[in-house]
C-alpha cells in the first residue's frame, strides 16, 4: 500500500483551529479535503499532547545516516554492479560501521533491490543507430501496414532444459518433492530445432529442421512453407517478409531468390529480436510445451506442433496490433534494448 502523504503544519493548524470553532471532523474534512480519519487522528493527538508537531519516532536510530544513504545511492546509480561488500568498505572508510543487511535494507528503502543482471544481445554503435532509424521510420506506419507482414524466425526447444520452467505452490523445506521439481539431464537431454512464421491474421507452419541449416537449406524451407501460409492467411496482395539479419538469411543467393520470386522483405535492423513480435510466440510455445513434459524427441515434436496449431489468432493479432509500442520504446531507451 502506497504510502499517505503528510499534511503540512499549516493544515493540522487548520483542522485544530476549525475543531475549536465547534467543526464536526466530517465538516473540517470536506472543506479541507482531508479524510476524516485523518482529521480525528490529529485532534485526538492535540487534546493528548497539546501540539500538532511530529511525535519522536519509537525504535533505535539509524545506522546510516542521511548523508550516507545518498552517498551509496549515488554509487550504485553510477554503477550497478557495485557489491554490498564495496559499499560496506565505503562507509566504513567514511567512520560508519554496518553490515551487507543494513546495505540491502537501506536501498531497498530507496526503491533499489538486487537482481539477476538480463542476458541481452549486444548492441554496438551501429546496432543503436540502425535500431533508432528503424523505429523513427516506421513510427508513423499505419496498423494495416504490420497486419500485412508475415514474421518469421527459428528457435530452438530443449528436451528438459531451460524452456522448461514454471512455478509451483509449495510449503517450506518441500522444494525437493517430485512434484515441486523439474527433471534435468545433462545437455538438457537432446532439443530441436524449429522454424515458424506467423501473421496478424493467425500462426503459419512450423517445422523442425533436422539438419544443419545452410544458406541452401533454408531457401528450401522457404520455397515450401512461405507461399501455403501466405495463402492460408489470407495475406493481401503485396504482402511483406520478414527474416533477421542471420547470414544464411542475407546471403546473396538468398537474397536472389527472394527478388527471383518477388517477394517484398523487410528491411531489419541487426541484433533486435525484442522487434520481432514472433519471439512472444516462441515464448508462449514454450511454456505450453514444457506443461506437457514430452518425455522424448518425438513426443516433443509433436507436441510443439499441437500447442503451435492451437495458438489462438487473437494473441497473434493483439501483438502485431501493439507493433508501435516496440517502436517508441526502442526510441525511449535511445535504440537499446526494451522489454520485449
Amino acid at each position: 500500500m502506497a504510502k499517505t502523504k503528510e499534511l503540512s503544519k499549516d493544515t493540522r493548524n487548520k483542522i485544530v483551529d476549525l475543531h475549536q470553532a465547534g467543526k464536526t471532523e466530517s465538516a473540517i474534512g470536506k472543506q479541507l479535503g482531508v479524510k476524516k480519519s485523518t482529521v480525528g487522528a490529529i485532534i485526538r493527538k492535540w487534546k493528548t499532547y497539546k501540539t500538532t508537531d511530529n511525535l519522536p519516532q519509537s525504535g533505535a536510530p539509524r545506522k546510516i545516516s542521511p548523508r550516507g544513504v545518498k552517498m551509496i545511492t549515488r554509487t550504485v546509480s553510477k554503477n550497478p554492479r557495485t557489491t554490498r561488500g564495496d559499499l560496506v568498505n565505503d562507509l566504513q572508510r567514511a567512520g560508519t560501521k554496518v553490515t551487507k543487511a543494513t546495505i540491502s535494507n537501506t536501498l531497498r528503502c530507496q526503491g533499489l533491490k538486487s537482481c539477476s543482471a538480463r542476458r541481452v544481445p549486444l548492441l554496438k554503435p551501429v546496432h543503436v543507430r540502425a535500431r533508432l532509424k528503424f523505429a523513427r521510420e516506421h513510427l508513423d506506419d499505419p496498423e494495416e501496414d504490420w497486419e500485412n507482414v508475415i514474421w518469421s524466425d527459428e528457435t530452438k526447444i530443449e528436451l528438459f532444459g531451460k524452456n522448461s520452467t514454471c512455478r509451483v505452490w509449495r510449503r517450506k523445506n518441500a522444494e525437493l518433492h517430485p512434484k515441486n521439481t523439474i527433471p534435468t539431464v545433462k545437455h538438457g537431454g537432446g532439443n530441436i530445432m524449429l522454424w515458424g512464421c506467423f501473421s496478424a491474421k493467425g500462426p503459419g507452419r512450423l517445422i523442425r529442421v533436422k539438419e544443419r541449416m545452410n544458406g541452401a537449406m533454408y531457401r528450401e524451407i522457404l520455397s515450401k512453407n512461405l507461399l501455403p501460409p501466405a495463402r492460408a492467411l489470407k495475406m493481401k496482395r503485396g504482402w511483406v517478409f520478414q527474416h533477421d539479419n542471420d547470414p544464411k538469411h542475407t546471403a546473396r543467393a538468398t537474397k536472389e531468390w527472394l527478388r527471383k520470386k518477388h517477394f517484398k522483405v523487410l528491411e531489419w535492423p541487426s541484433q533486435s529480436p525484442d522487434l520481432n513480435p514472433i519471439e512472444n510466440l516462441w515464448r508462449e510455445l514454450k511454456i505450453r510445451v514444457a506443461q506437457r513434459q514430452p518425455q522424448n524427441i518425438t513426443a516433443l515434436e509433436e507436441i510443439c506442433m499441437e500447442e503451435w496449431a492451437k495458438l489462438p489468432a487473437t494473441v497473434c493479432k493483439n501483438l502485431v496490433a501493439t507493433y508501435r509500442k516496440r517502436l517508441t520504446s526502442v526510441i525511449a531507451n535511445k535504440g537499446y534494448i526494451t522489454k520485449y
